[in-house]
């Protein structure tokens, strides 16, 4: 929890929470649609799993190397909100260009530049209701999880939408959810740039050797292995389901399944806390995903994939929680956002290494491929259990009082 400047609400502008929670609502809104049938769209136009799995990947890249550049040059603007208009408005444009691509290059580039232009998006909204939470102790879950609402009734309806007319009619949904955001980057609330020394909230620069800890470097390595084994799951599992006869309708399902299984992991994450230490939780979502991967391929029909689909609480919710955590104990308050950063990157670069890999997996190993990211994950559980035995000593032998801060 991000303690609170002021007493809370004091000074807020107004409608700040109700207008916070749209601006998550509006890019999450496009990523419910692209994330699980932009894959059907590609292959309704005949691409192949490698060159899928290519185009998907490129942008995954993109979004690592642009997204902490742009954050740092809203950080220097007057107002950081009008990243957002730029950011809506250019993906909006490429949105658009896709009706006029279908061959493998132009598809690629113009949806590498999306990958681009839409990457600033998200963070840059994260930083200005962070800062609401700071100035005035404002809740920052009771906003951020409109967004993961939004992206469940995205993909319902999409899958509904695209069960009635079909694949070609992604780019359609896709415009109007980018339509959204610009809409959203006018009226998201504009607070003025972060607060430096000598103002109310001092944020100073990141100093010290907490990201030096060899047992943080290992986590975070091991961590970013196993969620890239998720890969063949984004790319390939909308183009699976409807293989084995599942409506669009189906597989909106399947897909809001996981992520309101995340939001649940989320809502419970005090109480889960307070019962387990992070190593647990990262330790055990990582078991998980390598039975999760190993399931996946025995057709179990809709009931089995949506229960599978559940485990995705445990997967991403439960390390991505405990890994929170572990930087916490780690690392000095100064060096957080550097932390985070790393972390980013971390996982965004396993993440885009191992889509580009899954389009020649999948291509070569159909279903088997989820095989190999049960292996994946397993060598990301190795790298955490190997992590949790480089700590110091005296953490090992005393992680409650660490585990507490």
């Amino acid at each position: 929890m991000i303690p609170a400047q002021h007493s809370p609400g004091e000074g807020a502008p107004p409608r700040f929470r109700l207008l916070s929670a749209l601006s998550y609502c509006a890019p999450l809104l496009v990523n419910g649609i692209v994330l699980p049938f932009f894959p059907v769209w590609l292959a309704t136009h005949s691409f192949s799993d490698h060159e899928i799995g290519i185009i998907l990947a490129i942008p995954m890249v993109v979004r690592v190397l642009v997204a902490p550049v742009v954050a740092m040059i809203a950080d220097r603007l007057k107002e950081r909100a009008d990243v957002l208009l730029w950011s809506g408005s250019l993906s909006l444009l490429t949105a658009i260009a896709l009706f006029w691509t279908t061959s493998f290059w132009p598809v690629t580039i113009v949806y590498a530049l999306q990958g681009a232009t839409f990457a600033p998006y998200v963070p840059v909204v994260e930083s200005i209701v962070i800062s609401g939470v700071r100035r005035w102790g404002l809740d920052y879950g009771s906003m951020r999880v409109w967004g993961s609402i939004a992206f469940i009734v995205s993909t319902l309806v999409g899958g509904q939408l695209i069960s009635r007319w079909g694949g070609g009619l992604v780019l359609d949904v896709m415009v109007f959810g980018f339509a959204m955001t610009v809409v959203m980057a006018i009226f998201c609330p504009r607070i003025g740039p972060t607060r430096r020394r000598g103002q109310p909230i001092n944020i100073p620069a990141a100093t010290g050797s907490g990201l030096r800890e060899p047992h943080l470097l290992l986590l975070l390595i091991g961590v970013a292995i196993q969620q890239s084994s998720h890969a063949v799951l984004n790319a390939f599992s909308s183009i699976y389901w409807h293989h084995l006869g599942f409506s669009g309708t189906e597989v909106g399902l399947l897909w809001s399944a996981g992520v309101a299984s995340e939001v649940t992991v989320f809502f419970l994450s005090k109480r889960l806390n307070r019962r387990f230490d992070a190593w647990t939780l990262i330790r055990f979502g990582c078991a998980v995903s390598v039975c999760r991967w190993i399931l996946f391929p025995m057709n179990a029909g809709f009931a089995g994939f949506f229960l599978l689909q559940c485990f995705h609480g445990f997967t991403y919710a439960f390390v991505h929680t405990g890994v929170q955590r572990r930087i916490m104990a780690t690392v000095q308050e100064t060096q957080e956002s550097s932390a985070q950063g790393a972390y980013f990157f971390y996982v965004g670069m396993a993440m885009a290494l191992m889509t580009l890999a899954s389009g020649y997996l999948y291509a070569w190993l159909g279903v088997v491929s989820y095989y190999v990211m049960a292996l994946v994950a397993f060598s990301g559980l190795g790298l955490v259990i190997s992590a949790y035995y480089l700590q110091p000593q005296s953490v090992l032998s005393g992680g409650k009082t660490r585990e507490a801060a």
